[in-house]
């Protein structure tokens, strides 16, 4: 079976497993699958040669979908062919009756009328200009155009009339073809010319049927048949007519029910391109119908998987999804939470997934499909999202809290400042230290949490040198830990030689890296160059790192490490890290923590991403590091 005939097969009533298999958005001429564009694989991969069911649509709704011409245009061909068939037929039908001598004398010119008729239809046939086009009525549906009409309704009536009044009696009866020329009229044309075209043949049939009284037949007979047949021509050309326009209208209603249909599963399809979840649509065969890259991606152990259709039982790792599918549709239903599952892939990669199921009611078990949506969620990502839910809420409590905290504190440094006057001894002065000690602590505490309290207003930073606001930084830094310059030094810096931009508050940048270098000096073994700073740029980007040389941060500790108020020191706030992060989103950058290889002596890396901007014109030029580079 070619390519051509599997559609009209598939129609046909072809057992299942003969239709070659398509996906959801695709059955209804919406293109491919949701999928990314940069997608290097192809649709006919290794699945190309399956075979499955596919009857999202009805078999009219994909012949209008499939056709390229209207219905008015398809028919009027079909009679075009039709009535070269008539013309060919009319040629044999002469050739036979002279060969076998029962006409008598030959009529030489009916030959050639009917050899005319059937190289004029032959060809009207084959030239795709006469069945190309037509005029569009007010109402819609198309008719037939002045020359079409006259080459088709007209020459079918001029000849076929002039068949049947000068053919000898006793010969071929001319008459039924009368009824090709009042039917296309009735199809293909308004219903005043439908009328006026039986009407012309029933005038036909009179003028004929007077002849013969002429000539001494019956007249009421003659007259009476002649009636009869001539009330059976206006029949055919009013019924044709009704289903002629019944016709236009349910193609019009169609072809607009497909186009809405059309429209929603483009919309359906960009909403679910979009979300974060990944959506699967499978049937009860485990064949997925649709998948979003959010799916895509968590069906692979990189990068993506090919757009739908394709299996679940087509790779090991996807087995436990698949058995979970035939699950739910055994059990019909499915927790309103999901169950949580794991995938692993060849790699040894694991992942888990949290995976909810809504199944589709069907009202018609012949024309609908078993089908379930499958919602997958990274269980990464759900915890992460519900700690960030938590931080927020934290965040806002705590704020609140830091705020109602700053009147009493200075409160109690003002009275203990009063105290530490009258103090005399030193033991009094000792516990008035300590209180002041601790006062200025939370006061540092209290300013950290209302620097990255929500609601705060947006402000638009400046464009700022960010090789010069390192360098002053680390130089800055450097005096104040007291870290000895030149070749001996614990930080070594690797700059770029021209200013790069970003868009970033001079101090907050300051605050940021100054924390870093803080924890990177106190977890490193403070040898020369166990603390690395390097700023790049590369692409659109800038990145900024700091690394250390001290021992690798526990899984278990580098999950928490952004949380706020998580320390491993025991004077330690917590919000060191959590701070650097929240002023680091502030300004579009992102700040993260990975474990360099073993070829690099610092493996502890912290690293900032800022957005490049183009670079202007600075008032103050980069500052020279004299550290070791």
């Amino acid at each position: 079976m070619t390519r051509k005939d599997r559609p009209r097969a598939a129609e046909r009533g072809a057992p299942r497993g003969d239709a070659t298999i398509d996906s959801w958005f695709a059955a209804i001429g919406v293109g491919h699958d949701t999928q990314l564009e940069d997608d290097g694989e192809s649709r006919h991969g290794a699945w190309a040669g399956e075979k499955v069911d596919s009857r999202f649509l009805s078999r009219q709704a994909k012949r209008l979908i499939a056709s390229p011409q209207p219905s008015f245009q398809r028919i009027y061909r079909a009679f075009l062919g039709a009535r070269a068939a008539v013309g060919l037929l009319l040629v044999a039908t002469q050739i036979a009756a002279y060969l076998s001598g029962t006409t008598g004398t030959p009529q030489h010119w009916a030959f050639l009328v009917c050899l005319a008729y059937a190289a004029l239809t032959v060809w009207m046939w084959r030239s795709p200009s006469f069945g190309a086009r037509g005029d569009a009525s007010p109402l819609g549906p198309h008719r037939l155009s002045r020359g079409q009409w006259i080459f088709s309704i007209g020459v079918d009536l001029a000849v076929f009339g002039v068949l049947h009044v000068v053919a000898p009696r006793g010969s071929v009866n001319f008459v039924p073809l009368l009824v090709l020329p009042v039917l296309m009229a009735g199809v293909l044309t308004t219903r005043m010319s439908a009328l006026a075209v039986a009407s012309a043949v029933t005038l036909l049939l009179l003028a004929e049927a007077w002849l013969q009284v002429m000539g001494g037949a019956d007249i009421a007979a003659i007259m009476a048949q002649s009636g009869l047949v001539g009330t059976g021509f206006f029949v055919i050309a009013i019924l044709a007519g009704e289903l002629a326009g019944r016709l236009a209208r349910q193609e019009l209603a169609a072809r607009g029910s497909i186009e809405l249909a059309r429209q929603q599963a483009q919309l359906n399809r960009l909403v679910i391109e979009e979300m974060q979840d990944g959506v699967l649509v499978v049937d009860r065969r485990s064949l997925v119908r649709a998948a979003n890259p959010a799916a895509r991606r968590l069906l692979a152990a990189d990068g993506v998987v090919r757009p739908a259709p394709f299996r679940l039982q087509q790779h090991a790792s996807w087995l436990p999804l698949a058995e979970a599918v035939q699950r739910g549709f055994d059990e019909g239903h499915w927790p309103a939470a999901g169950r949580e599952l794991t995938l692993v892939f060849g790699n040894g990669i694991a992942r888990d997934l949290r995976v909810r199921m809504r199944f589709t009611k069907r009202r018609d078990a012949q024309i609908a499909e078993d089908l379930c949506v499958l919602f997958l969620e990274d269980l990464r990502d759900v915890q992460a999202r519900i700690r960030q839910e938590k931080l927020a809420a934290m965040g806002r409590v705590s704020a609140g809290i830091a705020h109602e905290i700053r009147n009493p504190l200075a409160a109690i440094a003002q009275a203990n400042a009063l105290l530490a006057e009258d103090a005399t001894i030193p033991a009094q002065r000792q516990l008035t230290q300590m209180v002041a000690d601790n006062v200025e602590r939370l006061k540092r505490i209290v300013d950290d949490v209302m620097e990255v309290a929500p609601g705060g207003p947006a402000v638009q930073a400046p464009v700022i040198d960010v090789t010069a606001a390192v360098g002053r930084i680390c130089s800055d830094w450097a005096r104040t830990a007291r870290v000895s310059p030149g070749e001996g030094s614990a930080l070594r810096t690797e700059l770029p030689t021209e200013p790069v931009a970003a868009r970033f508050d001079a101090e907050h940048l300051r605050r940021v890296l100054v924390n870093l270098l803080d924890n990177a000096l106190r977890h490193s073994s403070q040898q020369p160059g166990s603390v690395e700073v390097r700023l790049e740029k590369q692409d659109q980007a800038i990145v900024l790192s700091v690394a250390s040389d001290g021992p690798p941060i526990a899984p278990d500790v580098e999950r928490h490490l952004f949380e706020p108020f998580f320390s491993t020191r025991s004077r330690g706030t917590g919000l060191g890290l959590y701070i650097c992060k929240e002023l680091c989103e502030r300004y579009g950058a992102s700040i993260d923590y990975r474990l360099r290889s073993g070829q690099y002596a610092a493996r502890n890396e912290f690293m900032i991403v800022m957005s490049a901007e183009p670079l202007a014109q600075y008032d103050e030029p980069s500052v020279s590091l004299h550290l070791a580079r």
